[in-house]
């Protein structure tokens, strides 16, 4: 089945970097769609950036933009999300999804989480 794993969460700074990774295994992942959320303490879960299996479109949240960059590493089945010059209201559980089809709005697997704490 498909597994989501994702890894590279910590506590940092603000102002600090944090590259987070998200290993999938389970299938092929061709034509799929890969993105990033997160869930802020007593918040709902919120979209943070997304990007295509096989590369090229970047897509973020607004609260991330310049900041943040989605990445995929086909080789190796892993997307990652570099962090740069975090800010506390970052703190959040992030995870890791994948959709079958990039245009649905829908992900079908979801990672079970890392958790980001940025301290001020």
């Amino acid at each position: 089945q498909v597994q989501l794993v994702e890894s590279g969460g910590g506590l940092v700074q603000a102002g600090g970097s944090l590259r987070l990774s998200c290993a999938a295994s389970g299938r092929t992942f061709s034509g799929y769609g890969m993105g990033w959320f997160r869930q802020r303490p007593g918040k709902e879960r919120e979209f943070v950036a997304a990007t295509r299996w096989s590369g090229g479109s970047t897509y973020y949240a607004d609260s991330v933009k310049g900041r943040f960059t989605i990445s995929m590493d086909n080789a190796k089945n892993t997307v990652y999300l570099q962090m740069n010059s975090l800010k506390p209201e970052d703190t959040a559980v992030y995870y890791c999804a994948a959709k079958s089809t990039f245009a649905t709005l829908v992900y079908d697997y979801w990672g079970q989480g890392t958790q980001v704490t940025v301290s001020s």
